[in-house]
């Protein structure tokens, strides 16, 4: 029998008043779930403390999306509904979010929000679509390791952190480094207690049973095939944007 998919909904919400300031994830179809996920629950905890931030989450329409996993996530609005957040996060992923460069809905949505917006982050290579709308020229910015090259295409200065912040530009590096961002972003918006009292609740104690990552002896032969893959996948019919990530790898 087949498994049922999982799907995130619409969240419950008040309605927005003039006051409140908006905090925008965006989805697309491919995206990494815990790249969303992750600092979605961390800001929706601050948001439930604070009545002046909402959080909702945009995609270009409102049906669901799917992901890298089992779970599908339904957008709260659309990207029009949307069109001035005081910050957004973009999640990345694999194939799909290369893919996803080459959507001008997507590209234009985050450049046009990026002009008002005070906060402009995103998460693993949701990065590249922020260089992709041309918000990491001259900017310090981090990625998944295994791609982190490819951020100099966008005229990024590759930057080897858990998160890295240049001006109004947040990057994360991959998957759960979202968390560590947007802890960080607790306590930019509200005080390190704030930042605190959300960590405790989200019993974020990072514990891996292989212990920390030894990055001297990371597998980047094992996974260049992967990275090949990606890129193939994410990219095909799209030669242009191949030879422009590559250019400066």
């Amino acid at each position: 029998m087949r498994a049922a998919r999982a799907t995130v909904g619409p969240m419950t919400e008040k309605p927005k008043t003039e006051k409140q300031k908006t905090f925008a994830f965006v989805v697309y179809p491919g995206l990494t779930s815990l790249d969303l996920v992750g600092p979605l629950q961390v800001l929706a905890a601050l948001a439930s403390a604070d009545p002046g931030l909402r959080v909702v989450v945009v995609g270009e329409t409102l049906d669901p999306v799917d992901t890298d996993s089992p779970l599908r996530i339904a957008p709260s609005h659309t990207f029009d509904a949307v069109p001035d957040p005081f910050a957004i996060l973009v999640p990345g992923g694999g194939a799909p979010t290369l893919q996803a460069m080459a959507n001008p809905a997507l590209i234009g949505y985050l450049a046009r929000a990026a002009e008002t917006a005070e906060f402009v982050t995103s998460v693993c290579t949701g990065s590249l679509l922020l260089g992709e709308a041309g918000l990491l020229k001259g900017r310090k910015a981090t990625t998944h390791w295994m791609f982190r090259d490819l951020l100099r295409a966008s005229g990024a200065t590759p930057v080897a952190e858990r998160w890295v912040e240049d001006g109004p530009v947040i990057t994360a590096a991959g998957v759960s480094a979202g968390i560590d961002l947007a802890l960080h972003l607790v306590e930019r918006l509200a005080g390190t207690e704030m930042a605190r009292i959300v960590q405790f609740g989200i019993e974020y104690d990072p514990q891996p049973p292989l212990g920390p990552l030894d990055w001297a002896n990371a597998p980047h032969g094992n996974l260049a095939p992967l990275r090949e893959h990606f890129l193939r996948d994410g990219l095909a019919g799209h030669p242009e944007l191949m030879a422009k990530l590559l250019a400066h790898a």
